[in-house]
Order: structure tokens, then sequence, then C-alpha cells
């Protein structure tokens, strides 16, 4: 049973995940922009093509955003099936991956039972959780790199720790930190040399991405969340507002490995993110909303088992710990929708969303606020109505619960030209460009 865990605890993560998710979507739950960012950036490489993302401005390089080519693997899946619950459940199963990698590490140090449960805490933390409610992000691919450099350090493999690494380059333009962290956790473990290595490496990957890559690719031929780090307050200003949030989600982080994390040279590695976040002049990278605490998970949990593996008699007061702390995250958690009749059944919205997509032609330029970006993407050109920029779309679909304006106004007023209401149900107003037929 123990060799079969982390395939079951892998299985069910992704078999949970994507079912949520892909009800999130079916129910037109809305959270932000990004899965439509990520979906048009993930098109254009299945076609072999620059990474043009409308949706961030008209002739927008997403790598002039952030620099994460990992997810362009997606594109040979995504020209199979040519969804957005593609990138969806692409995330599922990469968590689904690592709780399979941290499961099988905890049977092998901390036995079947403690190491299943720990496996089990992975999958549910809230970090996790946050993240899948938040759609997709390019981030979910730093788990399985994270999970087995872990895995790598607690059986003093170092060299695979190293070769797990840097990967996390291609992720994100800020896990060069958190590669420079590992290297940090390598010279505590007596790695000197590897270590130093491999903190100037994950350095150095961070100043070429940041001074020369992304600015290439950049319109402005500038990184633009340089000035997001302190911001107008100032970095000192920034780092202490609001600390009764920023403990929390710090004290949330390591109580859910039942604080026995902090015991280990792993938990160095959690540093940077935590770093960027509270210096960063947007509150949402400060609580534990998002998906702005998933990385921090394989890290955490992988030290707590590093810490237990070496001090056995800890095993069950701090898994027991982690398990209370857990069940007080899950209460009222996006996992628990799925108990809920309402996750399983249309929304009452719904047949309007649907009824307001059918009047919008496949291949058709359309501006969009918040409300059906994600559901339009796929079969459309889509601009943002915050960034549509000097682009003229031949319809303007706004939903009510985003967007207050008369849309026939608005139409007039952003781009010069006259738009006809064609389709007006249930929050949803669809217009088109020119006069009625």
């Amino acid at each position: 049973m123990e060799r079969r865990m982390p395939w079951i605890v892998g299985t069910l993560t992704a078999v949970v995940y994507a079912t949520l998710s892909v009800l999130r979507f079916r129910r037109f739950t809305v959270t932000s922009w990004d899965n439509a960012i990520f979906e048009q950036a993930v098109a254009a490489y299945s076609r072999f093509e620059a990474p043009i993302v409308p949706v961030k401005g008209p002739g927008y390089h997403i790598l002039g955003d952030h620099f994460s080519p990992i997810y362009a693997v997606l594109g040979p899946i995504y020209r199979v099936f040519p969804h957005a619950q593609t990138l969806l459940v692409a995330q599922a199963v990469l968590i689904a991956i690592s709780a399979g990698i941290i499961t099988a590490l905890g049977i092998r140090y901390l036995g079947g039972v403690a190491g299943s449960i720990v496996g089990l805490l992975y999958a549910v933390s809230f970090g996790v959780q946050s993240a899948v409610a938040a759609d997709f992000h390019e981030v979910a691919f730093a788990l399985p790199f994270l999970a087995l450099a872990g895995v790598a350090f607690v059986e003093a493999r170092y060299s695979r720790v190293v070769l797990w690494s840097l990967p996390l380059l291609l992720v994100k333009e800020d896990m060069g930190f958190t590669v420079a962290a590992i290297g940090v956790a390598l010279w505590l473990a007596g790695e000197r040399r590897r270590g130093v290595a491999l903190a100037v490496t994950g350095v150095v990957a961070v100043g070429v991405v940041v001074g020369l890559v992304i600015p290439h690719f950049n319109s402005g031929d500038a990184y633009d969340y340089t000035g997001a780090l302190g911001g107008e307050s100032g970095v000192l200003a920034t780092l202490a507002a609001e600390p009764q949030r920023k403990l929390s989600t710090l004290a949330l982080t390591f109580a859910i490995t039942g604080l026995a994390a902090l015991l280990s040279p792993w938990a160095v590695v959690a540093v940077p993110t935590f770093a960027w976040r509270f210096v960063g002049d947007n509150p949402y990278y400060w609580g534990t909303e998002w998906h702005y605490s998933l990385v921090l998970m394989p890290i955490v949990v992988v030290a707590m088992i590093d810490v237990l593996a070496r001090r056995r008699r800890l095993i069950w007061p701090a898994t027991l710990a982690a398990v209370a702390v857990t069940a007080v995250t899950v209460v009222d958690s996006p996992l628990t929708t799925l108990a809920k009749a309402e996750t399983w059944q249309e929304s009452p919205r719904a047949e309007a969303a649907e009824g307001a997509m059918e009047h919008v032609p496949d291949g058709a330029y359309v501006e969009s606020d918040l409300g059906l970006l994600t559901h339009l993407v796929t079969d459309h050109h889509v601009y943002w109505r915050g960034t549509v920029g000097d682009a003229v779309p031949d319809y303007i679909v706004f939903d009510a619960m985003y967007s207050e304006d008369d849309v026939v106004e608005y139409g007039r007023r952003a781009h010069g030209t006259t738009y006809t209401v064609i389709f007006d149900e249930g929050g949803y107003v669809v217009a088109r460009r020119g006069g009625a037929d």
C-alpha cells in the first residue's frame, strides 16, 4: 500500500482540482484576467508564433512582461485541446505531480501513515487551494522542480539539487532569487562550492533577464515591475505596512508544518518569495489569497520532512499540529464548495452568458471586461477594455457587474465609431460595430 500511496494522492489531487477548476469555469466564476493572458500566449506557442497577448494590449509581447518561457511546453497540448480548461487541468496535473513526489518522500522518511498524511496536507494546503481558485498561473511549473530539488536535498544528493533547481530559471524571473536561496541552503548543509556557484548563478540570471531579456521584448525597453518594490512609499515603509497581515501570512505558512519547517536549512529557500511579496506595493501580495503562496507550499513541507527525518520524536507532535492547523484553513475553502449542490449546477447567469457569446462570431475582434474575457479568448481575438489602446473591435461585450457604462456611448467615446446593441440579457450586453442588420 505504501508504494501505491504517492500515486493515489497524486491521482486524487489531479482529479479533484481539475474538477473544481472546470466547474468554476463552467459556472462563469470570474477571478482575474490572468487565465486569458496565459491562454493567448499558449495559443501563439501552439502555432509556433511569438507569444503576442492582445489582452495586455495590441501587439503586446508577453516576454516583455514576465520571463516565463517554460509554459511554451503546453503549446502542443493546446494544439490538440484548444480550450481555456486545458490550462486549468494542466495546473491541476502539475500540483498533483508535486503532491505525489512529496508523499513518496514523506513515506520514505516518516513511515507510511505519517508520510501519507503529510502528503495529503500538502495537497490541501491553503497555498495550493488559493492558487487553484485563482485559475492558471505559470508558477505552477515550479512545483515539481521544487519538490524534486527538495527530495534531493533531504537525500543529500546535492548534485541533483542543482540539476532540479536550474529549470526554475525558466519559470519566472524572480525564481532566480529562489535558485540563489537553494544555493544558500546547500552552503548551510556544508556544500560550500556548489552552494556559492548556484547562488551566483541565480542572482546573475535575474540580472540578465530583468536587465536585458525582458526590456528587449518590452515596448518601453524596460522592466515594468522595478517600481513595484516599495512603490511610492519606499521599501522600508512598504515592508512595515500592515504588519499583522504579513506576520499572519508568515506564521500560517510555517504553522501548516507544525512549525517543524523552521528547523531545516531548506526553509531559507522561502525567504526570497516572502521578501519580494512583503516589499511589493501590491497589497494582494501580503496575504494568503491568490497564487502568491503556491511556491512556498512544497518548500515548507519538504523542510518539515527534512527535520522530522532527523528528529523522529517530533514526527507525530508536528504532524498532528499540522493537521489541526490545516483543518482550520480547509473550513470554507475552495475545496469545500465541491460539497455544495450549486457548485454542480448551472449558474443562474450561465444561460445569458452563453447567449451573449453566441452573438459573437468565431474569429471576431472583441473588447470585453472581466465578465466573459476568459471564455471568449479561445475562439476570438480578444482585448481587455482597460488595455485596448487604439484597436477598434468588431464587438464590445460588457458584464454589468464590471462595467456600468452605456456600451453604445462607450464605443463612440473610446473608439470614435458607432456600435449597436444586439444582445442584452441577464446583465450581459453585446454591441456590434456599425448599424443594425
